[in-house]
């Protein structure tokens, strides 16, 4: 498999999916945009990483997810710097945890921008040079809410609901420009965002770390196993190949059987 002569941007990318999926498709060759927030000494050693480990080149945008102007600036610049986006990876995400009478505006509001919003933006931004070159690839990370709900996720499972809606407009939109749209709805995937909430989940309900694990983070997941991030790289990857070029319109879950119950 070779993205040679391929650029990829992936919103979101600094750590966890998105940097795992960056990577993926900078060992298949293709050039990467990365995006996000973080320390700039981490985001520069990330970006730094690539380019010598790959052998690609990799640039970094600070693009806010939540202003419009500064997406369509981000696509632009890509554009620029490498004559086309040709793999778009809407990547970028936050959650908040609250009862719906109790759930603050603004966390609505943010929630829905960059979980949901920002997908509609970097997508209107890129479709028009995809369809110029006759090539695309639009991969959309969902998640297991895309297609199942939890109690005190609201905006997080509205967002992602709305992401599945979107890859399945979007792909038959642009079905007959070799253009193809789809989501990958992982599970719970082990990040460090997820290995912080251990110790504050030990404390708050009595449990040990093997309990918090099995009973609180995987009590959804048959397997009773993480999803890794490299799993969801390499998925996203097989899909910027000519292998899934019939696979449009797609939510692919990787998700320990979560959503198969």
């Amino acid at each position: 498999m070779s993205l040679q002569s391929k650029t990829a941007l992936v919103t979101g990318s600094t750590s966890g999916i998105g940097l795992a999926i960056a990577k993926a498709l900078a060992g298949a060759g293709a050039n990467v945009v990365l995006n996000g927030f973080g320390k700039p000494d981490a985001i520069e050693a990330a970006r730094a990483g690539i380019e010598s480990e790959f052998g690609v080149k990799a640039h970094y945008s600070g693009a806010d997810m939540t202003k419009p102007e500064e997406i369509a600036a981000m696509v632009a610049e890509a554009e620029r710097a490498f004559g086309a986006v040709d793999i778009l990876v809407n990547n970028a995400g936050i959650q908040f945890v609250s009862a719906i009478e109790e759930f603050p505006l603004e966390k609505w509001d943010q929630i829905i921008a960059i979980n949901l919003s920002s997908a509609f933006h970097t997508m209107r931004a890129a479709i028009p040079g995809m369809k110029t070159k006759g090539w695309g690839r639009i991969i959309n990370t969902a998640s297991a809410h895309s297609l199942v709900a939890s109690p005190y996720k609201s905006a997080y499972v509205a967002a992602k609901h709305g992401i599945a809606g979107l890859t399945k407009t979007a792909a038959l939109e642009l079905a007959a420009h070799k253009i193809t749209v789809n989501c990958i709805s992982p599970g719970y995937v082990w990040t460090p965002l997820v290995e912080a909430q251990i110790p504050d989940t030990m404390k708050a309900r009595g449990l040990t770390k093997e309990q918090v694990i099995d009973e609180v983070l995987l009590k959804a997941q048959p397997t009773k196993e993480f999803v890794t991030v490299e799993q969801v790289g390499a998925l996203a990857a097989f899909l910027c190949t000519d292998a899934a070029s019939q696979i449009t319109g797609a939510n692919l879950p990787v998700d320990g059987g979560w959503t198969a119950q």
